[in-house]
């Protein structure tokens, strides 16, 4: 989400204008008729021995300017009117027509999908900030980020969607989870062209991908790029008790602030995921803090996940998903997600009778593999969970005490988000 401060338009998007002492003409076409292009077999009539050279200078200067502005309609009169004058051949100067973008061209991606994607602005506490999104169904659902239309949430502020046909037109939040940081959108229009969900669990790092979006307020902005990394844990957000975990696709596309809410396709022009957040190097960084927007980081919530997140906000206006029942030490630095060893009493380590309790973990234990995908940090067990649905059975393991290694199945539990609209 970009913050858009009023300020003059900067060079690169000045208009080109002619200075004020200068003709009034495109430099990127000829002056105005067409040009003069004699035919073939054109010859200029010999001169007249009665004319003094002077005169011939000015009679074939007057003859070219005129030449210059009927255009070769002169010269095709002068060559058909004389006896024995060979045929004309009329020269096109119109531009080659452009070739058709081949099947699965980034152009032809582009010109897909498009059509299908809106910039999304939100007024609210005295502030403008821009985002992206894009139309998931004909009748006027479009999918977002929560974070960039939560400061209108519950009254608090006014959205507003940029079509991609140039209308502008209000829209009114249907759903939100800040747990998985999306939110659908509804505009009071029929008949939008709605882009197709894709598969995220078919891809593959090194597959090509395009984004589209609204990055720093620029509209109907395309990149290009491929599939850098899976399953990267991110935390959006940095409020710690608004904070979003995101199972990311990682992509070298260049996505900067605005592109949020905006979809990553494949070359079929399918979403895969919807952009959602970008690396930034901090002051602690041995990069430094200096260097900002786009770094070639930047992730997106696979489209699976964000399909089953849209549909539970369209059908409820709620957001169930999967829990543990388990408290992670976010302070833990070891190889693994650390259960709290001693929690408070409303917040036990160990939910009592929940799912981990009834699998048999305690509080100490340090989780390092769910269905085999290695666990390293507090945040990837977090995203690994809540790539499952609520009732799933998975496999767990865990070291504990010295080390000793177990695995478990446990069944998963589920919670409620409903946030107001």
């Amino acid at each position: 989400m970009s913050h858009q401060p009023p300020e003059p338009d900067p060079w690169w998007l000045m208009p080109l204008t002619p200075p004020a002492d200068s003709p009034d003409l495109d430099p990127w076409r000829p002056p105005p008729g067409p040009a003069a292009a004699p035919g073939e077999g054109w010859s200029a009539p010999p001169p007249s021995p009665r004319l003094r050279p002077s005169l011939l200078v000015g009679a074939l200067l007057a003859a070219v300017l005129v030449a210059g502005a009927v255009g070769g309609g002169v010269g095709a009169w002068w060559a058909t009117s004389r006896p024995g004058a060979a045929a004309v051949v009329t020269l096109s100067t119109a531009p080659p027509a452009r070739e058709q973008s081949a099947p699965g061209s980034v152009s032809q991606v582009a010109a897909r999908i498009l059509p299908s994607v809106v910039s999304v602005n939100v007024t609210a506490k005295g502030s403008a900030d821009t985002g992206s999104g894009f139309v998931i169904a004909a009748n006027g659902y479009l999918l977002t980020n929560n974070h960039v239309v939560e400061a209108a949430a519950a009254g608090a502020g006014r959205i507003e969607v940029d079509l991609a046909d140039g209308r502008s037109v209000p829209a009114t939040i249907v759903g939100r989870s800040q747990d998985y940081d999306l939110a659908v959108l509804k505009v009071a229009l029929g008949g939008l062209p709605a882009l197709t969900l894709g598969d995220s669990g078919s891809v593959a790092v090194g597959d090509p991908v395009v984004a589209v979006g609204s990055p720093l307020g620029l509209s109907g902005t395309v990149t290009s790029g491929i599939i850098s990394a899976e399953n990267r844990p991110v935390i959006a957000g940095q409020d710690p008790n608004s904070q979003s975990y995101i199972n990311a696709l990682q992509t070298d596309a260049a996505i900067n602030p605005g592109n949020s809410g905006g979809p990553l396709v494949d070359l079929s022009g399918h979403v895969i995921g919807v952009n959602s957040a970008i690396a930034t190097l901090s002051a602690t960084s041995p990069f430094g803090a200096s260097q900002s927007g786009s770094i070639g980081l930047g992730f997106a919530i696979p489209i699976n996940q964000a399909r089953d997140v849209a549909e539970q906000l369209i059908r409820s206006g709620e957001v169930r998903y999967p829990v543990l029942g388990v408290l992670v030490d976010q302070a833990f630095t070891g190889n693994g997600a650390k259960i709290v060893a001693a929690g408070g009493a409303s917040s036990p380590s160990v939910v009592p009778g929940g799912p981990a309790e009834q699998a048999g973990l305690r509080p100490g234990d340090v989780i390092v593999a769910v269905d085999g995908r290695v666990i390293t940090s507090g945040p990837e067990l977090i995203v690994a969970i809540r790539t499952h649905h609520p009732g799933e059975t998975i496999e767990v393991t865990y070291l504990r005490g010295t080390g000793t290694r177990h695995t478990v199945r446990v069944r998963l539990g589920a919670a409620v988000e409903r946030l107001s609209r």
